[in-house]
C-alpha cells in the first residue's frame, strides 16, 4: 500500500471516506470494488480506536434476543458466516459456556429456549466454504460437565450449562487492515495519519476537503462528489466542525474496557452474569483470559479518552464478585485496553441496553449536502453496513452500480481454497522456519506470509523470534514497507501481536524500534520519542 497523502497528485474522487475504522474500511472496499473512485483518510492509524477495542469476537449477539432484536441477531449471524468464508485465516469457531443457575436470567430452561432460537436464526451456519468453520448446534451439559470445563465457577446453585458456538478473530486489527488492503487492491487511495480539517462548499454542496498530513503538517485539497463521515465517536464533532452547529443526530458514547489476566478456561469462553444483571465474557486468548467488556456512558471529548485505574478496578471487583472469590487482581493483569462505542440509541436507561443497530443520515437535511454520516453498528455487521451505504451513494450519484460481490470474494491475503491444506503446505514449503512462527504467520497474514518468510530468508537476522507465539523481526520490516506502519505503536499494537498481550521487554522494543529507524530513516531523537509514546500507551494506569 502507498500512503496517498504523501503523493503530489491532484485528483477528484467519487467518494471520500473520513475515518479508517472497520466501518470506513468496509465502505471504502465496497465502493472501490464496485467501480467507484475512492479515497480514505484516517486521522490516526487504521483501526486504531474503537475497532481495536473489541472483545475479539465475530458473533451474533446472543444477548440482543433479550431485547427482541431478532433482525440484528440474524444479520450478525449471517455476517459471521460470511466473514468465516472471506477471511478464513482470521476468523475461527469458538465454543462458549453459559452456566445455569436458579435465577430468571440464567435459568436452565430460559437459556435452553434462547439457544434453540439462536440455532434457528443461524440456520445457515453449516453452509461455510471451509468445513473446519461449520458450527454445531448448542448442547446442554450437567453441573459436573460445566465444572470440568470451568472449575472456578461458583458451585452454589449451579445446575449445569449450555454450550454454543460463535467465532473469534485472533487479531481484529489485522482484519480491519485486510479490508483496507482489499480497498487499495481495487484502486482506493488510502492514508493513515491524515486528518480532514475542513471542507469546501459550492452552491450549497460540499465538494472538497482540506486534509492535513498529521506527520508532516502539510495540507492537501481533495475534490469529491460525496463524503462519507465514518468517524465513529467523532462523527458528531465532524458534523459540528463543518456546519458550526450541533447535529440533530447525536451519538451516545459508551466506554468498553477489557483486561487480560489469569485464564479461567483454556478451551471455552465463559458467559458470566454479574450480580447487577449484566453479562461479560472470559475468553481464552493466547494462554490467558480476555475479560470484557464493560458498558458505561462516557461524556466528553473522545480525543481525551483513556482507560483509568478506577475503571479497571471497578471491573475487577465485578469479576470477583460474580465468581464469589478473588480470581484476578491488579497485579495479575498483563494488559488492559478500552474504547468508545458510538451508539445511535440515546433513549434507553443505560448504554448496556442500547441497540447496536446502525443508521445512515443524509447531510442535505442539515445544510450539508454531499455529506453522508454513518453512525452506530457492530464490528461483525460492518460489511453489510457498507452495502447499505452504497445503496445511498448509488442514489446520490444517480449511477447504477454493479452488484456487490464482497460477501463471496476473499479479502486481500485470504484467498485460500482449503485452509487445512494451506496450513500443511506452508510447513512443507518453509521447513527451515520455526513451526510456531509459521502458524502465527499463516493465521495473521494468510497468503502474504510468504513475503515475510522471504524477508527473513534474505536476512537471517530478521528470523529472530520475539515472543512465545513465534513472531519475528521480518514482520516489522513488512509492516513498514507494505502496511503503512509509521509509528512504533502501529507495529506493536496493530500490525503484530507484540504489544497486544502487554508490555514487551525492553530488548524487544529496542529491536523493533531499530528496524523501524532503518526502514523509515528516523533520527535518534525520533526513536526515543517513539519508544516513549509506545510504552506510555501500553503501560497500565497507575
Amino acid at each position: 500500500m502507498e500512503r496517498y497523502i504523501e503523493k503530489p497528485t491532484n485528483e477528484s474522487f467519487d467518494v471520500v471516506v473520513v475515518g479508517g475504522g472497520i466501518s470506513g474500511a468496509c465502505v471504502a472496499y465496497e465502493a472501490a470494488s464496485r467501480g467507484l473512485k475512492v479515497a480514505l483518510f484516517e486521522k490516526g492509524d487504521f483501526g486504531g480506536a474503537t475497532s481495536a477495542a473489541t472483545s475479539k469476537l465475530i458473533h451474533g449477539g446472543l444477548r440482543y434476543l433479550n431485547y427482541l432484536e431478532f433482525g440484528l441477531v440474524r444479520e450478525s449471524l449471517r455476517e459471521r458466516r460470511i466473514l468465516e468464508d472471506i477471511a478464513p485465516n482470521l476468523v475461527y469457531p469458538l465454543p462458549f459456556l453459559i452456566p445455569n443457575y436458579g435465577g430468571l436470567k440464567s435459568n436452565r430452561w430460559i437459556i435452553k429456549a434462547g439457544m434453540i432460537l439462536y440455532d434457528l436464526l443461524s440456520f445457515d451456519k453449516a453452509r461455510t466454504k471451509h468445513s473446519s468453520k461449520r458450527l454445531p448446534n448448542h448442547r446442554m451439559v450437567s453441573k459436573k460437565g460445566a465444572l470440568e470445563l470451568a472449575p472456578m465457577l461458583p458451585e452454589k446453585g449451579l445446575t449445569g450449562g449450555a454450550i454454543y458456538y460463535d467465532c473469534q478473530s485472533m487479531a481484529p486489527e489485522r482484519l480491519t487492515l485486510a479490508f483496507i488492503k482489499s480497498a487499495a487492491a481495487f484502486g482506493a487511495k488510502v492514508s493513515n495519519y491524515a486528518e480532514v480539517v475542513g471542507m469546501e462548499q459550492r452552491q450549497g454542496k460540499i465538494t472538497g476537503a482540506v486534509v492535513k498530513d498529521v506527520l508532516t503538517g502539510k495540507k492537501k485539497r481533495i475534490q469529491a462528489s460525496l463524503f462519507i463521515n465514518s468517524g465513529g465517536p467523532w462523527a458528531d464533532r465532524i458534523i459540528k466542525r463543518l456546519s458550526g452547529e450541533e447535529s440533530s443526530h447525536s451519538v451516545r458514547m459508551s466506554e468498553g474496557i477489557h483486561i487480560i489476566g489469569p485464564a479461567l478456561s483454556h478451551t471455552h469462553a465463559l458467559v458470566l452474569l454479574t450480580p447487577g444483571g449484566r453479562h461479560f465474557f472470559a475468553i481464552p486468548w493466547r494462554g490467558k483470559s480476555l475479560y470484557g467488556t464493560t458498558d458505561k456512558d462516557y461524556q466528553g471529548n473522545p480525543d481525551d479518552y483513556r482507560v483509568t485505574r478506577s475503571s479497571i478496578e471497578e471491573f475487577i471487583e465485578e469479576i470477583n464478585s460474580t465468581l464469589g472469590r478473588t480470581v484476578i487482581d491488579y497485579k495479575s493483569i498483563v494488559h488492559a485496553y478500552g474504547g468508545l462505542r458510538p451508539l445511535t440509541d440515546t433513549h434507553t436507561e443505560s448504554s448496556y441496553k442500547s441497540s447496536r443497530k446502525y443508521e445512515i443520515f443524509d447531510g442535505a437535511s442539515e445544510g450539508l449536502d454531499g455529506l453522508i454520516t454513518v453512525e452506530g453498528g457492530k464490528y461483525t455487521t460492518s460489511r453489510n453496513l457498507a452495502e447499505s451505504v452504497l445503496s445511498v451513494i448509488e442514489k446520490k450519484l444517480g449511477r447504477k452500480l454493479p452488484t456487490s460481490k464482497t460477501s463471496s470474494r476473499p479479502l486481500f491475503g485470504s484467498n485460500i481454497d482449503s485452509l487445512t491444506e494451506f496450513m500443511q503446505t506452508r510447513q512443507n514449503v518453509h521447513q527451515g522456519m520455526d513451526a510456531k512462527t509459521l502458524d502465527w504467520l499463516a493465521v495473521n497474514y494468510g497468503t502474504e506470509m510468504d513475503a515475510i518468510v522471504q524477508i527473513a530468508a534474505d536476512n537471517p537476522a530478521l528470523s529472530q523470534v520475539l515472543d512465545k507465539d513465534g513472531e519475528i523481526l521480518a514482520q516489522v520490516v513488512y509492516a513498514a514497507r507494505f502496511e503503512m506502519a509509521r509509528k512504533l505503536s502501529d507495529v506493536l499494537q496493530r500490525r503484530t501481536g507484540l504489544g497486544t498481550l502487554g508490555m514487551p521487554s525492553t530488548s524487544v522494543i529496542n529491536k523493533v524500534a531499530a528496524i523501524m529507524q532503518k526502514q523509515l530513516k528516523w533520527s535518534a531523537a525520533k526513536v526515543r520519542a517513539e519508544i516513549k509514546e509506545a510504552t506510555e500507551a501500553l503501560r497500565l494506569p497507575k
